[in-house]
Parts: C-alpha cells; sequence; structure tokens
C-alpha cells in the first residue's frame, strides 16, 4: 500500500467514526453525554479535513509532508491527572443504556482505527510513518477515553483503571 492509498482508506475510517459520534450526539440527552460525542465528533472532522489536505498534497506534489496533527481531547498527562483525582474523589455512575450502546459502537470503531494506523505505521516507508503515528497516537487516545466512559457509565466501579468503590466492608 502507498501513502496515497493510505490517506483514502484513513479518511473512510475517519468518516466512519465522525458520523457515529454525530448521530450519537443527536440521540443522547444527558447534556454531558452529547457534549462528549460533539466534541468527539468534531475532534474526528480535524482528522478528516487534515487527511484530506494531505491528499490534495500528494495530487499537487506527488508527495505528503508530515504537518503538524492537534487535538482537542485532552493529552495523556491529562488522563494520568485524571486518575489522581479519582483515586482522592471517586465520583458515582449512573447507567444510561443508549449512552453505553452508543459508547461501546465507538469504542469498537476506535481500536478498528487504531489497528489500521498501527498497521500503517508497522509497514509502510519509513517517511511516510510519522504521520500516521501521530494519527496512532491520538486514536489510542480516543481508545482510552471511551474505555474510561463506558466504565463510569456502567457502573464498573473503574474509572481510567482505578477502582472507585470497594465491595468489602471496613
Amino acid at each position: 500500500m502507498d501513502v496515497h492509498e493510505a490517506l483514502n482508506i484513513a479518511i473512510g475510517f475517519e468518516h466512519k467514526v465522525r458520523d457515529h459520534y454525530a448521530a450519537g450526539a443527536a440521540k443522547i440527552f444527558d447534556a454531558r453525554g452529547k457534549r462528549l460525542f460533539e466534541v468527539f465528533a468534531q475532534e474526528e472532522q480535524r482528522h478528516v479535513d487534515y487527511l484530506e489536505s494531505r491528499v490534495e498534497e500528494w495530487k499537487t506534489t506527488g508527495k505528503v509532508t508530515n504537518a503538524e496533527l492537534g487535538s482537542i481531547l485532552p493529552p495523556p498527562e491529562w488522563i494520568a491527572q485524571a486518575k489522581k483525582k479519582v483515586e482522592t474523589a471517586p465520583a458515582n455512575s449512573i447507567s444510561i443504556k443508549e449512552e453505553l450502546d452508543l459508547l461501546k459502537v465507538a469504542l469498537d470503531l476506535e481500536k478498528q482505527t487504531s489497528a489500521f494506523y498501527r498497521e500503517l505505521v508497522n509497514t509502510l516507508p519509513g517517511d511516510d510513518r510519522p504521520m500516521f503515528a501521530r494519527f496512532l497516537e491520538i486514536e489510542e487516545g480516543h481508545v482510552s477515553l471511551v474505555q474510561a466512559e463506558i466504565d463510569a457509565l456502567a457502573g464498573h466501579g473503574y474509572w481510567f483503571d482505578i477502582m472507585e468503590f470497594r465491595l468489602e466492608a471496613g
């Protein structure tokens, strides 16, 4: 697979994830859940825009540069800080079935997208890898955030792999 083909396939993955988040935002009544899906939809649209700009660059120059790709979602450092907050002040969670179902689909889509980017990082020529490595980093962050949200809503007692409550007395 060459970088042009990889970009076009990546755009397809990003469209699918973006469309899921946008549809979810329209279905969810809970303000926090709605906002989560809206932000993820915006993030995925930024990915589409970025990838489409790389395709245009490839059409014009025959190559793709590794332009900076930012994220509107929290960085990995934020996740570490959030874990510490949960350890000291665990929150209660309420299960909302429709939101959970949408999050589970989102998690599956994010995992598929991450696997695709991981494959690109492992198989593309060296010069084409950094751009997709950044996508992989961002998508793995999405997986962590979505999984944390699932755990919190489902009341599994975990948020970012930290037990929110103990069942034993004392």
